[in-house]
This record gives C-alpha cells, structure tokens and sequence, in this order.
C-alpha cells in the first residue's frame, strides 16, 4: 500500500512539474511522507499565487549532505542531526507576527527544534506506543487512558493457559516485537542520543535487559517455552490472535493501530504503554523547515502559514476520509497532529476510538536527536542486538553493542 501512495506521489509530482509557474513563486518541497504530495495539491489549488512541488525522497536529511541542490522547504524525519540543522532558516518570525500560534504545538516536540533559543524546525506528526486487546477486556485494566509493565505482566500471568505442560494461550511476551524491546529500554533512560557517532546510557540498557528476563522467567516460564508458542501459534496478524483470544495483549504504535481494517479495530480497545508517567514518542517525529538559501521565500512562508492552522489540518483529514485515505495513513503525515487543537479536539472526530483516550499532553517524552542514519542503525544492529540479549543468560553471550556499531558504521561508511 505504501508503494501505490508513492506511486500516486509521483504521478501527482510530474504533474506539479509540467504546470509550475516561475522558479521564484514555487516552492520544491523534499519529504519522505507520500501524503505532502496531496497536501501540495491543496494548496495549489487554494489560491493561485504560489506553488508548491513535492519531491520524494527516502531520506532527505541523507540528500541534503550529498548534493549542492537545495530545496526550499523540507518535512520529513531525522532532520535534527548536527550534519541538517545547519541547512535551516530561524522560524521565530511566524511566531512573532501570530501568524502561526506557538502556543498551538505540544512543548516538548516544539522544544526538539529549538537550537540556542532559535527555532529552525517545526514539527508536524508523531507517533506513540499502544498495547491492544478486545474491548471486552477493557473492565480488567486500571487506567483508561495507559497501561505500565508491572500490569501488563500482573494480567497476562492471570490469563496464561497450560494444557498438558504446554501453554495453549498466552497473556504477552515483550519478546514477541523487537520493538517492544526498545520501548523497554527508552522507558528504563537508555537514552540513545547522536554523539561520534551515537551515544548511551549502557548502565540503564543493562537495567532494562535484565528487566525484560526477569519478566520472561517470572510470567511465560523462560524463553525456550516462550518460543515454542511462538512457533506453534503466532503465526497470525498480531490483531487477529488478540481478537482469536490466543494471547491477551499486543504490541502496535499509533499509526499501525489506526490503520488496521475497520471491522477488526472495532472489537479492540487500547491503552498507551507507559512507565512512570512517561509515554515515549516513537524516533521519526515528522519536523518541517525551509531553507536559509531557498529562491522561493515568499511561497514557503505562504505555505508554512497556511499548513500550520487547524482548519487546513481539518482540511486534510476531511480529504483523506473522502478519498478514504484513512484507511491507509494515519492523521496528519503518518500520525498524531503536532499541534494540540487538532490532535484533541478534531482527531476524535476522525478517529471516535480516541474518544476518552487522549494521551495526556504530559506524559509525552520525545527521542533525543538522533543521527541522520539512525533508522538503519537501528533495525541492523541496536534491535538484533536486544533480540539476542533477552534470549541469552550473560552478556559475554553476544557481541557488546559498542563493536557492533563499530563494525557497522566501518561497514557502512559512516
């Protein structure tokens, strides 16, 4: 699904390319997320003074290092590296004139893009952790808006099943998505950072792995039984074995969550996974800039006005519902609205579910800057790395997370 969004994001960028009036009234936008071409559209179409062209990129944090070609504006991930930042404009202006409100951003995402009390970076779009479970589950749980550890671990214990020596249902296993591992070790101030080239708290990684086995042996027995459930019945879609009672709980985040098919979303309930009045917001926060060298100045600062209201946000989830995008990306750029009016007071009215569970504003806690390549860095080495240790009774057992990186970045060229 996502290769027919970027399809339609190049069909609708040859045809910004073939009608675009002068270089200087049109903005070039790079993004990594499909759903600015459609916004670009919106706007084109609202007036007919500035332009705005979308150009998609895997990685344009990664392009704005290898080439001498700039854009004007740029919304995607990972634009807060040392090696990005210096390519952007300071933003204050538009705070300072009201023509966008500052008031309207949740602090800690807006704070992210403050450099020496200048801000360069607005955000647009995140995502957070949930756990999923059918709705007539919800009367077990304590807390209707999240769910920490030690009850996740209390109610899936209650709800294993033997038959025979063998368990035949299972409550959850945060062994289960190696995603879940890193959440763990981002609630225990692992605290994974951009240094030369990334740094971390290897006390608290420690903490949270010998955590996570502690779970394992306390709930599921050990991670041998673990796995030969896991082999024997998690074959299925994490939401269909929830919704089959085969285990309690599941792991998503936002965006997946609010993406699945209607008629299974609707027999789920969720909370938000938090530790110590703590939600962690997922590493790709969506951050938008315009560049200090851009030609077209005039229809980027038209456009930025213009994106960062509620009502052109209302706009684009009005659109997306009719032309049933919904079904396939999740809010504004793949996520929750940056911009607290929207996220709570027209999210709900696209997504009913949220009704009631709104993530309070604040408990979230936003990654810390990370490098430019992280994405790779971290499903290549940090998440096998977690998968390993969890699996294994000492950590002479795998090879340290420091050599792992080593190697990597040696490899890799970074």
């Amino acid at each position: 699904m996502r290769c027919f969004r970027y399809c339609v994001f190049i069909s609708l960028s040859c045809m910004f390319l073939s009608c675009s009036p002068a270089r200087g009234k049109t903005a070039v936008l790079w993004t990594d997320r499909p759903e600015f071409a459609f916004y670009a559209e919106y706007f084109n179409s609202s007036q007919d003074q500035y332009k705005v062209e979308p150009r998609y990129f895997e990685s344009p944090a990664q392009r704005l290092s290898n080439t001498a070609e700039l854009p004007d504006i740029i919304a995607g991930s990972w634009l807060k590296s040392s090696s990005t930042r210096s390519f952007f404009k300071p933003l204050d202006s538009f705070f300072r004139n009201g023509r966008i409100s500052e008031n309207a951003f949740y602090p800690p995402l807006l704070a992210l893009g403050n450099i020496d009390g200048t801000q360069y970076l607005l955000p647009v779009a995140f995502n957070i952790p949930a756990l999923i479970f059918t709705r007539d589950k919800g009367e077990l749980l304590s807390n209707p808006f999240t769910i920490g550890f030690e009850e996740m671990k209390a109610l899936g214990k209650a709800y294993n099943q033997e038959q025979n020596g063998a368990y035949t249902r299972m409550g959850f296993s945060p062994a289960w998505d190696d995603e879940f591992l890193f959440i763990i070790a981002s609630l225990f101030n692992t605290s994974f950072r951009e240094a030369v080239p990334v740094a971390w708290d290897a006390a608290a990684l420690e903490r949270g792995v010998n955590f996570t086995r502690d779970w394992i042996r306390d709930v599921n027995t050990d991670i041998q039984t673990e796995e030969e459930f896991t082999f024997k019945y998690l074959y299925d879609p994490p939401a269909k074995l929830v919704l089959s009672g085969r285990v309690l709980f599941t792991y998503m985040d936002s965006a997946g969550l609010f993406t699945l098919a209607e008629e299974r979303r609707t027999n789920l309930d969720f909370r938000w996974v938090a530790e110590r009045n703590t939600i962690p917001v997922i590493e790709g926060t969506v951050y938008y800039g315009i560049s200090k060298k851009g030609k077209a100045q005039k229809a980027s600062a038209a456009f930025t006005r213009w994106f960062f209201q509620a009502e052109t946000q209302r706009l684009f989830l009005e659109k997306s519902r009719d032309n049933r995008m919904l079904e396939t990306s999740f809010g504004i750029g793949g996520g929750f609205s940056a911009m607290r009016p929207v996220t709570e007071q027209i999210f709900p009215q696209f997504y009913p579910s949220l009704l009631g569970h709104m993530p309070p504003e604040d408990f979230l806690s936003p990654a810390n800057i990370l490098p430019r390549n992280w994405i790779s860095l971290k499903e290549r080495v940090i998440l096998p790395y977690l998968h390993e240790r969890v699996r294994h009774t000492g950590q002479e057992d795998t090879v340290h997370l420091e050599r792992r990186i080593a190697d990597w970045y040696r490899l890799n060229g970074g």
